[in-house]
């Protein structure tokens, strides 16, 4: 499953970042005290951080329980985490593993073979002096019960419908019953993980009303219906943007960090919550993400050396990372455990019958040079992605077939299999489908006579090397007679419009989208494939439906400990050969570029920002 950034988690993690009002630096913030570190400079308490967001990647959702539109590392793990902490954090500085230390919860106790959970909270509080408790867990569930169809981490069968039921057995406790036997890690790092515990503050249908108490038996989110009314009026509120900072239920944090100010651009400046009740509390006065429209914007200001105190250098530029350095800059390139791809929609009423055809995909995935691609347009600054398991940051989750390539580049290939099937080969043209039917060597079920391999595709702005790699793409499926038409449009916009949908909608006219960053495995953090590939799933963004994948992802989530490694395997291996989506190489290598003086920084594998860690020396 993935993560919840984005899940997409989605992520807005290419090599860059991009224009915008700029604060001062680091003398703007107070320095109210200082302390001789182990190295023997000064540390000092205060201080301004300016943080560069990727390339048209700006937060614009605000509200944890977030649908695919919003689905990002941008919204969820460097925005909404920073106010709002999930029930468990996972990360041990660059290692992807779950974080105890940091989790608003002691581990998990499994029970019942497997079947009942206990989960105890540590002692939090939230803004407004209420405990973070028990019945903030149930008051997410209750949410996620009514409200799962928006929820983008959504998996049909799987959290939230395996939970037969959960109670707070104490002000601290909670218990969930299962409907199975589950694999703990499993059941830990992919369920437990999707919960935010949120304050009773929040449990309101309209502007004004009255919290209900934690004792009350009447509060909204008690029934089904008043869940979804309490989701309707959230989900509002987390759209206009304007009313962030000044909207009496989005000031109510548990986090480190509380929201000054955001415009509409997506400039968002973070100051310290007093009352923040975890381990490590911010050390800098002020935290600022900057938004850009482009990389080059974003390097233009790192470059002066006054307006960022953590950029990044855009893959054209690392000719100048010399430069950074002797101005003051260290570079401290960002891995995330994540894989990267495009999604293609098949149930896109033109070309999803075309695209329903495993050969064509896979016809497609032979015109992806991934070595090239990572050589020419990455400068070396990426890793192939040839399966949904991620095979850096370093981990024991993939296997064998994720690291080698099934399809590599190959235009001949590519026309060979398309021959094969039917279609006549116009090469710089447009190939033609010349024999329909279901046989073994005809186009495919719903390809019609004449009908066309000619596809649209979208891919993000901003960022250099996604428009170059794009163009050899187009440039490969013009010698095969896959005619590629691109266009491209800024993060956000991508994301959005590549959302689940049938034939009959509207919204279902795109064919291909590439927001560039391809997946992090969050909050859903062991690598399987129920939020991306199954049925139904709420990130599953280009409606693939295959029974086998399925019952494969199925067997991941239940199997005994001793077959968790051969059933994840058997998953990846025929996601490999299905390409539900087509890969490409992972670029979520963030060449951060980190001010000398800013110390602290350890790059978290699923995209978090712990700002709190983060200290200027003098």
């Amino acid at each position: 499953m993935v993560s919840k950034k984005v899940r997409r988690i989605a992520a807005a993690m290419a090599s860059t970042a991009a224009a915008a009002t700029l604060l001062a630096a680091c003398g703007s913030g107070s320095s109210s005290s200082t302390a001789t570190t182990s190295s023997g400079t000064t540390k000092v308490s205060g201080g301004t951080v300016n943080f560069a967001e990727g390339p048209g990647a700006t937060p614009n959702y605000i509200f944890p329980l977030s649908s695919g539109a919003y689905f990002s590392v941008t919204n969820l793990s460097q925005f909404q985490e920073l106010m709002y902490r999930p029930l468990y954090w996972f990360g041990q500085g660059t290692t992807p593993i779950i974080n105890y230390k940091l989790s608003l919860a002691n581990p998990p106790v499994f029970s019942n073979n497997d079947k009942t959970v206990t989960v105890t909270l540590k002692n939090y509080k939230w803004s407004n002096g209420a405990p973070v408790d028990a019945r903030d867990v149930v008051f997410w569930m209750n949410m996620l019960k009514a409200n799962k169809a928006n929820w983008a981490a959504y998996v049909p069968g799987a959290f939230p419908d395996n939970v037969v039921s959960y109670q707070a057995t104490g002000p601290n406790t909670v218990v969930f019953n299962l409907n199975a036997s589950y694999n703990p890690t499993w059941f830990t790092y992919n369920e437990l993980s999707q919960i935010t515990p949120m304050p009773m503050a929040w449990d309101v249908t309209a502007a004004g009303q009255a919290a209900p108490s934690e004792t009350s038996t009447t509060a909204p989110d008690l029934t089904p219906t008043g869940a979804q009314a309490v989701y309707k009026f959230l989900d509002a509120q987390a759209k206009d943007t304007s009313t962030y900072t000044t909207s009496p239920i989005w000031s109510v944090v548990d986090g480190p960090w509380k929201l000054q100010s955001f415009t509409s651009q997506g400039k968002a400046v973070f100051v310290p919550n007093p009352t923040y009740s975890g381990p490590v509390k911010p050390t800098i006065s002020k935290f600022v993400e900057l938004p850009f429209t482009t990389d080059s914007a974003e390097f233009n200001v790192l470059r002066s050396g006054s307006g960022l105190q953590y950029g990044y250098i855009p893959v054209a530029d690392l000719s100048q990372k010399s430069l950074l350095t002797s101005s003051g800059f260290t570079f401290n390139p960002w891995i995330l455990f994540s894989f990267n791809y495009w999604v293609v929609n098949f149930n896109n009423p033109t070309v999803g019958p075309i695209i329903d055809q495993a050969y064509v995909r896979q016809a497609i995935q032979h015109l992806v040079d991934q070595p090239q691609w990572i050589s020419s347009f990455l400068k070396g600054y990426g890793v192939p992605s040839y399966g949904p398991v991620p095979i850096v940051p370093a981990n024991s989750f993939a296997d064998q077939k994720e690291r080698n390539n099934p399809y590599p580049f190959s235009v001949s290939a590519a026309t060979d299999l398309l021959k094969s099937h039917g279609w006549t080969i116009n090469a710089n043209g447009t190939d033609t489908c010349s024999n329909p039917g279901t046989g073994a060597n005809q186009c495919g079920k719903g390809i019609a006579q004449g009908a066309q391999l000619a596809f649209n595709l979208q891919y993000a702005s901003g960022v250099q090397a996604t428009a170059q790699m794009m163009a050899a793409l187009k440039s490969a499926g013009a010698q095969a007679g896959i005619n590629i038409s691109l266009t491209s449009a800024p993060f956000d916009q991508v994301i959005g419009n590549a959302t689940p949908c049938t034939a009959t909608q509207a919204a279902c006219k795109w064919q291909m989208e590439n927001w560039g960053g391809g997946w992090v495995y969050a909050p859903d953090y062991y690598p399987t494939g129920g939020e991306l590939y199954q049925t139904g799933a709420g990130a599953n963004f280009g409606s693939y439906s295959d029974p086998k994948a399925d019952s494969l992802i199925a067997t991941t989530h239940t199997a005994p400990a001793s077959q968790t490694q051969s059933a994840l395997n058997a998953y990846q291996d025929y996601i490999v050969q299905s390409l539900p989506v087509i890969f490409q190489p992972n670029a979520d290598y963030q060449l951060s570029e980190v001010s000398s003086t800013l110390h602290g920084v350890q790059q978290n594998p699923y995209g978090n920002l712990l700002p709190e860690e983060w200290y200027f020396t003098k």
